[in-house]
């Protein structure tokens, strides 16, 4: 029965559009009569913003089912999704223009989830099934002005599913392919008079492969076999002509196996997670703005356990990790004349986690941020300007500022040129302050940024290029000082990091074809307090190039085609003998298609297959990556 399920599911897609029009090339690209709401905290066209804004739409994500999450971002110019096509369940790595893991912040729905019990505060993506996501918006460069800790390199919000249209509608889905993976879905969505319900359920089950690399010749690794399940809900009602509540819900629970680390592997090593995300907020109009207040709940529960084996010394261990983020925030946007609108609010954020391991019990954790800030968006003809500052008031380290300075002309509606001059921040994470590495001292890390570009369009809605040069340096990055004697760490501030670099995207759209190219550099490096070099842009690689095609055959059949290059990377590789050095990971490219294809009204089909010419590659050392794979499936709209 599974071999015949295997055979069906190859034949068609989940979560796919079902009436198919044609790919254009606005998708993961900047359009500039598009509406974003992330760069401004309110509606506003791209051609009005100085920021660097990319949308995923709707029609992409349908065209990118059967990837991850991590997988689809890993296509955006300027990120690199580290680890995205390892094993599947093993976290993976997001570098945004070559900024460290933590340093982007992630929203549902614009409300923050980053991690309260990591070490660094970054959230692991591989929560998100792609069939819950309607749209994403990436803000990139400096975003603490508007959203506070952890926006130094952009912001990822991610637009969950919401209702649209009067009567509820069903779906349901279900797709296999490569190392035994399966998906199920369903959902329903829409409106009944002036309630929205939009629900989704999805699960996920694959055998997996051995995440380490056997470097023995044995051949004996224990696959690591990854399981999701996840469910999410928004509701939205419109409780008069100018007030509105929505409310939204995000649970995803996830379970598996993995190797004991770099090329060693371990049978017994389990793990679970438990994401929870829970969303209020309600929205005044005023006859000039709106007057909006939301409150939302993030947590994360990680557990880890080991059974006793000869790859740890035949000792079990155990690790329970929860974190806890509690967000409260008022936002008044409001415009003021012709020429002057205006963006003005407070937050809070409450951060509390307990750690608990065979070896150490961490209880209470806890610590908050105050934060009130305001921006100015100033036009007059051609010309646009951004002007914003937030002061912040944290429970341990005090008090800090962070300011934008965003100018833009917008010229014979085809060229807009832009610059911004902004700060950022990063507050300490909890583990930081308060392990047995911790320093309650640590003050925040501190990035200036600058940014010079243009968007411009060629040919209206055929041909557009753009370009954006950056710059950051950050000080009093924090970083692990290594002791002579117990505990033989502890956590500073005190390096420098400072990167740069450049992307540049060309976007064709001619009938039923379209395409886009785009090319990224990054590099950087940091010092510790004594000049030292402490960390090269590790994992990163300085080139990268993408190229991506899409064709409408038919009315009902279409194909896209992805090309990227990941330049060389360096990596620390860590020896038996407890000694490291630095090694240089190889360059690669990988070449995926996916198939779409609407058999009716009802029933959509569809098929991605992942790196075509099976490229061997590695992108962590000692860790296995996916040779050639696909997902296929299959699509039923029940009304």
């Amino acid at each position: 029965m599974k071999k015949i399920y295997l055979i069906a599911a190859g034949l068609g897609l989940a979560q796919t559009a079902l009436l198919v029009t044609a790919a254009h090339a606005q998708d993961s690209t900047r359009v500039l009569n598009d509406v974003v709401v992330t760069a401004t905290r309110s509606p506003k066209k791209q051609s009005e913003t100085g920021r660097v804004v990319t949308i995923i739409t709707a029609d992409q994500i349908a065209r990118s089912q059967g990837r991850t999450l991590p997988q689809l971002l890993n296509s955006v110019p300027g990120i690199t999704f580290s680890g995205a096509n390892n094993a599947p369940g093993i976290s993976s790595s997001i570098f945004l223009r070559g900024a460290s893991t933590g340093n982007t912040l992630i929203l549902v729905d614009g409300f923050p989830v980053n991690n309260a019990s990591s070490i660094d505060g970054s959230y692991d993506l591989n929560a998100f099934p792609l069939d819950q996501i309607e749209r994403i918006e990436i803000l990139k460069g400096s975003g603490s002005t508007l959203y506070g800790s952890d926006a130094v390199a952009g912001v990822i919000n991610i637009i969950t599913r919401h209702p649209k249209g009067q009567g509820l509608k069903a779906n349901l889905q279900a797709s296999g392919g490569t190392y035994n993976t399966f998906n199920e879905s369903a959902g329903l969505i829409g409106n009944i008079n002036k309630t929205g319900i939009a629900v989704n359920l999805s699960n996920t089950d694959s055998k997996g492969f051995a995440g380490a690399t056997d470097t023995t010749g044995s051949g004996r690794f224990t696959k690591d076999p990854f399981h999701q399940r996840s469910a999410s809900v928004n509701l939205t009602q419109q409780v008069s002509q100018s007030f509105s509540l929505n409310g939204n819900f995000q649970g995803t629970y996830n379970k598996g196996k993995l190797p004991y680390g770099a090329f060693t592997d371990d049978a017994g090593y389990n793990y679970n997670n438990t994401f929870l995300f829970g969303g209020l907020g309600g929205n005044l109009r005023l006859d000039k703005g709106d007057l909006r207040f939301n409150i939302s709940q993030n947590s994360v529960k990680n557990n880890y356990n080991d059974a006793a084996g000869p790859q740890n010394f035949n000792s079990a261990s155990y690790q329970k990790n929860t974190g806890n983020i509690t967000n409260a925030e008022i936002l008044f946007t409001y415009h003021i004349n012709t020429y002057l609108d205006i963006t003005s609010g407070e937050s809070f954020r409450y951060y509390s986690s307990t750690q608990q391991s065979t070896y150490d019990t961490l209880k209470n954790l806890r610590n908050s941020l105050n934060s009130i800030y305001t921006s100015l968006f100033f036009k007059a003809g051609i010309f646009h300007m951004e002007l914003g500052g937030r002061s912040n008031f944290d429970s341990k380290y005090g008090t800090n500022f962070t300011y934008t300075i965003n100018p833009s002309i917008y010229i014979a509606n085809q060229l807009k040129l832009f610059g911004t001059v902004a700060s950022a921040f990063k507050a300490p994470s909890l583990y930081q302050l308060f392990s047995q590495y911790g320093n309650v001292g640590l003050k925040p890390e501190s990035t200036t940024s600058y940014e010079a570009g243009f968007d411009w369009q060629l040919v209206k809605n055929t041909l557009s290029f753009n370009t954006v040069f950056y710059k950051y340096d950050t000080r009093d990055v924090i970083y692990f000082k290594n002791l002579a004697n117990p505990p033989y760490g502890v956590y500073e501030n005190g390096a420098l990091q400072k990167d740069k670099g450049f992307e540049s995207t060309l976007n064709l759209n001619i009938n039923k074809l379209s395409a886009s190219a785009h090319v990224a550099y990054v590099t950087g490096k940091q010092t510790d307090a004594e000049g030292k070099v402490t960390n090269n842009l590790y994992r990163r690689p300085k080139n990268t190039l993408g190229l991506n095609a899409s064709y409408q055959f038919f009315e009902s059949f279409s194909a896209t085609v992805d090309y990227k290059y990941t330049g060389d990377r360096s990596d620390i590789k860590f020896n038996p003998d407890f000694t490291s050095s630095v090694v240089t990971l190889k360059h690669y490219n990988l070449v995926d298609a996916h198939l779409l294809y609407t058999a009716s009204k009802r029933i959509g089909l569809f098929a991605d297959l992942k790196n075509l010419f099976n490229e061997k590659y590695v992108d962590w050392v000692g860790y296995n990556t996916r040779g050639f794979n696909f997902i296929a499936g299959v699509r039923y709209l029940v009304n």
